[in-house]
């Protein structure tokens, strides 16, 4: 039945066909059981493990690995292959283990439902497995319960649910049974309705069952989590176009080689053995290695700083993120109701600002007042508001034990939302007795008669009432939930408690201000974002005079932006929103589908977004964001299987440290690509330009593939340990479609790659005047030995003076090994296999200077054109 909330209790359950006294019959059930089918969240078909691993060979780049892998088998080059298969195989392992944590998502969801409820069936009250409830079972709810299903509720004794896993409201909801008028209420705001996955944190009641399984507000969200697709990450996509990009062009360059060879008369197959090897050397195999390692390093060093990464490229697409998206509750406050002010005296007290001993007497009553505690490890229980008086008055007088021993509890009249009042009967000495109540500051002004001043009770004038009445407001207007405060004596406790007897002619003693405060360190990182260039955004299920106060406090509402609240989004279109979306830095009351909506415009934007949250209700916008970070202490498990990214600590600011680490590992790998492709190019050009020359092979496919194996592996990885700038969180986010090859790299990689290759066919030239064996020798040490002194040049733009030669130890060390396995190679015996010799000394002068050139040669042009970088 839908909108039951706007309807009698009786009409709901007249439209279900079924009796609240008697429930539902067995036969009913079970025909409904087949009718609407299991109460349980359906799962879209699981793919198998080898499926997931399958699909990982799909991707182009792979394919030409794998032909390339083949090619260097049949070249006889065993090891290569192997090494490039091995690759393929991390990389598809890595792929898989990734799906596979991903299709966990539904799976949590699963574990939020109730195993057995408690229902009305043929007259009499049995447990049965939720999966079986139906639409019009009555089914009985109290303290501690999982509410099982979406339900019109039936009675309600002080019944309040914990709907902020559904809802993102840190207060848990009173319910009453009373039908409501608006049927375009939030789910927030639909007090008679209860739904699947949500907690009961006090009181009783009964409701009827509406919806069950995939129909309910889980469900849907459920489906939303099943049917949206996870998209790549810019990285992916601009890594995936290389890929085809660069076998394209190899299988071109190829041809042409081939094609001049044949048509000069050269061996058939030498040249077929030239081109193949040639096409491994033009394809930097090596290059998804190097990104996988680069970025699961950046994964270990997010661990330290209390992130944890479940897919690679998260963290790249962090770096590029220019809006972060965040829940309120748990995310930007602490999810902990605290008393921040009171109210007593005429005086008002900032409790943030430091403690007034005025303020104990109003605690004092306040926490005898209340059902809630804190044991000796410090976990609360209890109503979050209670919490937070009884935190307040253990943290400034004592402790609550103490008290209520000096004053026991003797009788009560329990809270209701009718009176919106709680009292309480203390014995205060041997003959007295002391009658505390607490409530809405609306319902015990009425009740009170009095007011304490100074010590002394006094009459209530009228002027005292409209006084209160504006710092009750005020209080109001700084999103506070306001309690007040009263009390009197009595000689002795009466034998029928009645409200209008008891709650009459009290003292009013003051009023306490309590709030969800913002996290201290989100202030700092909202200001980092900003100055990074990235838009913070709050989305909440919270109410908005709450929402907006709490973003003014933090910075993230600035004076010119929009605040809106989900009926305000609903009447919005789609085109509108995308309109608006940019100025917008508040969304209150808002649903699942909003938040989905939300993000959405802004890609559409083409913005980078990414999501903080830790409920149920944040997973699917979690999962469509480009990036999306749960809470790993408060967040469900349904927001953390959702996420790229969960934040160990539930601080705002560790996505800060995550953006500037992505940053960073985006920059390094960009290191890498121009590294690869610049060598690359040496490789092909030398070869080329000997070809159309007619001249012999300054390299045989066993110098290319070795030089490959050393060039491509430590260097380049050690250009992706290269440490941050200093000014890395100074500059704007890229743009989401930026070239990979921006900042000058389309222009430096092929200028850089004709520098190595031409100094590298100079030293086949000048070797040739001795013999073919020497001029290849010289060709294959300059090369390798050009290519490692490129690695200096592509650690920054500016001088590798200013970076620091010696800053990345890694760099150090990975020049060393590969310069003493090339001087192995050339000096030793194994020069034979390689069909090299070694040189004299007058050679090897040359070999550094031409090696030496292409580094001097940039270093000059940073000092005249980016000397200011």
């Amino acid at each position: 039945m839908k909108e039951s909330w706007i309807y009698d209790v009786e009409e709901v359950l007249n439209e279900l066909n079924v009796d609240a006294e008697e429930g539902l019959s067995s036969k009913d059930a079970k025909e409904r059981l087949e009718k609407y089918g299991a109460n349980i969240l359906s799962e879209k078909k699981k793919r198998t493990i080898l499926s997931m691993f399958l699909d990982q060979f799909k991707d182009f780049m792979v394919i030409i690995l794998i032909i390339a892998s083949i090619v260097s088998f049949f070249l006889g080059e065993i090891t290569d292959a192997v090494i490039i298969l091995f690759i393929i195989l991390l990389n598809a392992f890595l792929g898989m283990i990734q799906e596979n944590n991903a299709e966990k998502s539904l799976e949590a969801l699963k574990k939020l439902s109730a195993p057995v409820s408690r229902v009305l069936r043929d007259g009499k009250v049995i447990e049965i497995e939720s999966q079986y409830l139906v639409p019009g079972d009555v089914v009985f709810l109290e303290a501690g319960n999982f509410v099982p299903a979406d339900g019109r509720i039936i009675e309600s004794a002080n019944l309040k649910i914990d709907e902020s896993a559904l809802t993102g409201e840190s207060v848990p909801s009173e319910k009453t049974s009373g039908k409501l008028k608006d049927k375009n209420l939030n789910i927030g705001d639909r007090h008679n309705m209860v739904y699947t996955g949500t907690v009961v944190t006090y009181g009783r009641g009964s409701f009827v069952v509406t919806e069950t399984g995939m129909s309910t507000e889980m469900g849907k969200i459920a489906k939303m989590l099943d049917d949206d697709e996870t998209t790549m990450t810019p990285l992916q996509i601009k890594l995936e176009q290389l890929g085809k990009y660069l076998g394209i062009g190899a299988l071109i360059i190829c041809g042409i080689i081939f094609g001049i060879g044949v048509m000069e008369k050269r061996p058939v197959f030498d040249m077929f053995m030239t081109s193949v090897s040639l096409a491994v050397a033009a394809i930097p195999e090596g290059l998804p290695a190097i990104v996988t390692i680069t970025l699961a390093l950046g994964v270990q060093k997010m661990i330290k700083r209390n992130a944890i990464l479940r897919r690679l490229p998260a963290v790249e697409t962090l770096g590029s993120a220019n809006v972060i998206c965040s829940d309120k509750t748990g995310t930007l406050t602490q999810n902990k109701m605290t008393v921040v002010k009171v109210f007593v005296d005429f005086k008002e007290i900032d409790l943030t600002k430091g403690y007034d001993s005025k303020a104990g007497f109003i605690l004092e009553q306040g926490v005898l007042c209340t059902d809630a505690f804190i044991d000796e490890s410090g976990k609360s229980f209890g109503d979050p508001t209670e919490v937070a008086i009884v935190s307040a008055y253990e943290k400034y007088v004592s402790k609550k034990s103490e008290l209520e021993r000096e004053f026991p509890r003797v009788a009560e009249i329990p809270f209701d939302s009718d009176r919106k009042m709680m009292t309480t009967i203390h014995k205060s000495n041997d003959k007295n007795y002391k009658v505390i109540t607490k409530g809405a500051f609306d319902s015990v002004i009425e009740r009170c008669r009095y007011i304490l001043k100074d010590g002394k009770i006094l009459e209530l004038s009228d002027d005292d009432k409209a006084k209160i009445k504006i710092e009750n407001e005020n209080m109001g207007k700084d999103a506070l939930r306001v309690l007040a405060i009263s009390f009197k004596d009595i000689d002795s406790v009466p034998d029928r408690l009645e409200s209008l007897d008891v709650e009459k002619d009290l003292v009013f003693v003051g009023l306490l201000g309590m709030i969800d405060p913002p996290r201290d360190e989100v202030r700092d990182s909202v200001r980092i974002c900003k100055n990074a260039g990235i838009k913070p955004v709050m989305i909440t299920g919270d109410h908005k005079i709450t929402a907006v106060a709490i973003a003014r406090d933090l910075g993230i509402l600035d004076k010119d932006d929009m605040s809106v609240d989900g009926r305000e989004l609903e009447a919005m279109t789609d085109d509108e929103l995308y309109e608006k979306v940019k100025s917008i830095s508040v969304y209150a009351r808002v649903s699942p589908e909003h938040k989905m909506r939300i993000v959405k415009a802004w890609q559409k934007n083409n913005a980078v977004v990414a999501m903080t949250g830790d409920g149920v209700n944040d997973a699917p916008a979690l999962k469509q964001a480009d990036i999306g970070a749960a809470m790993g202490i408060t967040g469900t498990d349904v927001a953390k299987d959702s996420a790229d990214m969960v934040l160990t600590d539930d601080n705002f600011a560790t996505i800060v440290a995550a953006v500037e680490e992505g940053r960073t590992i985006y920059e390094n790998i960009k290191k890498s690509i121009h590294y690869l492709l610049s060598c690359n190019i040496g490789e092909i050009l030398v070869l080329l330009v000997a070809t159309l020359a007619g001249m012999p092979m300054p390299l045989k496919p066993i110098h290319i593939l070795w030089v490959n194996l050393v060039t491509d592996s430590l260097p380049a990885l050690a250009l992706g340990m290269e440490p941050a700038e200093k000014d890395i969180m100074s500059k704007k986010p890229r743009p989401k479609d930026e070239n990979i090859f921006s900042d000058g790299l389309m222009y430096r990689i092929p200028i850089e790659g004709i520098m190595i290759g031409l100094v590298s066919f100079i030293a086949f030239l000048l070797g040739l005047r001795e013999n073919l064996t020497n001029a290849r020798t010289m060709a294959f040490a300059v090369l390798t030995f050009s290519q490692l002194s490129q690695a200096m040049n592509a650690r920054s733009i500016k001088s590798v003076f200013k970076v620091g030669l010696f800053k990345n130890k890694y760099m150090v060390f990975a020049l060393l090994v590969s310069i003493f396995l090339q001087l192995v190679v050339i000096l030793t015996p194994l020069n034979t296999v390689f069909d090299i010799k070694n040189i004299n000394i007058y050679d090897w002068d040359v070999v550094i200077m031409l090696s030496l050139l292409p580094l001097v040669i940039m270093e000059i042009v940073k000092a005249t054109f980016f000397k200011n970088r």
